[in-house]
């Protein structure tokens, strides 16, 4: 919820509040997610991306507007955020959109294995007639997108790499969406239905034998620790998640326009910020596992293409059979070069 409070509290602003009237409340937003907290340079990119946005936010309001942030699912459980920017409940939050599709399926279309290859193909979304498409449907659910947030995955083993579709077969995966799921059921695994803050304690118990997740929470999530074995996404990778900066749309309309303005401008801005330090951390990765002792292992186009071909057969024709809204939305996506 939006709290108020006075700018101009102290002895000193009297007299100008006398001579001018009543001062500007700042309207203080909240900034939930699931990730590890650090500071506005130190840490998970995503964390430094919502605390870099409110900085902005707040020097181009003039301190009208603020945001304070909550890491590690502090302010709430991670998957209730999304019902709870719905609700008008939570302001805002960076969240994996496929962790939505339980509530609103056509979410999926956010970790849609093979369906995005790169990090230009899925960041040219926004415009293009998928973006749109995807921008209105969330609208009409109380969502707003203020950053297009996109990341590669890998892949992270308690024992043999998972390379190839045939290399997961007997293993408990954890996929990341419903989609990653069935394609990894049809290469002969099992799976496991947990968010990525949840994975480590997963693979250390031996529940988990493998998680694919974002290269940032590979490492954030210091899985290197559990972990013999390591599939970069770097370079090719048939898992990208979308995973933007979020708002609640009731929230949003309640705000001047001018804070809108500044919401969306520096959203818009932030976007470069996401591509580096997701880019950056594709890389990372595979230096942090390789110090921890791990063996590492790079996908190349044609092993990409067997995890794609699998998933046009699965999961692909079970998202368009969705909704009249999935099946357009896939058909949009797909027409979006890599």
């Amino acid at each position: 919820m939006i709290t108020r409070r006075h700018v101009l509290a102290s002895a000193l602003a009297a007299p100008a509040l006398l001579r001018f009237g009543p001062a500007q409340a700042a309207t203080t937003l909240k900034i939930s997610h699931q990730f590890p907290g650090g500071t506005i340079d130190k840490g998970d990119f995503r964390d430094r991306l919502t605390r870099v946005f409110a900085a902005e936010i707040a020097k181009r309001s003039g301190g009208e507007l603020t945001a304070d942030v909550y890491p590690n699912s502090s302010l709430m459980k991670t998957t209730a955020q999304f019902s709870a920017m719905r609700k008008g409940a939570l302001d805002l939050s960076l969240y994996p959109m496929p962790y939505a599709g339980g509530e609103v399926p056509e979410t999926n279309i956010g970790l849609m294995p093979g369906l995005v290859s790169t990090y230009e193909q899925g960041l040219s979304w926004k415009t293009k007639p998928v973006g749109k498409a995807l921008t209105d449907f969330l609208a009409d659910k109380g969502i707003i997108i203020v950053t297009w947030v996109w990341q590669a995955g890998g892949v992270a083993s308690r024992s043999r790499p998972i390379v190839a579709p045939e290399d997961a077969k007997g293993l408990k995966v954890r996929g990341g969406s419903r989609e990653m799921d069935m394609v990894l059921q049809k290469a002969g695994a099992a799976v496991l239905s947990v968010p990525s803050n949840e994975i480590y304690a997963a693979m250390q118990t031996g529940a988990c034998d493998a998680g694919i997740t974002s290269s940032t929470s590979l490492i954030s999530f210091r899985l290197e620790e559990v972990a013999k074995s390591l599939t970069s996404g770097a370079g090719h990778s048939y898992w990208f998640m979308c995973e933007p900066l979020m708002m609640s749309k009731a929230i949003f309309d309640k705000l001047p326009q001018k804070h809108q303005d500044i919401i969306l401008a520096v959203g818009t801005e932030m976007e470069a910020f996401g591509k580096k330090g997701a880019q950056d951390d594709d890389i990372e990765v595979t230096k942090v596992y390789e110090k921890a002792g791990a063996k590492v292992s790079a996908l190349d186009a044609a092993t990409v293409g067997k995890w794609r071909d699998i998933a046009r057969d699965t999961a692909w024709v079970d998202y368009g059979k969705k909704s009249a809204v999935a099946a357009n939305l896939l058909k949009l996506a797909s027409d979006v070069p890599a």
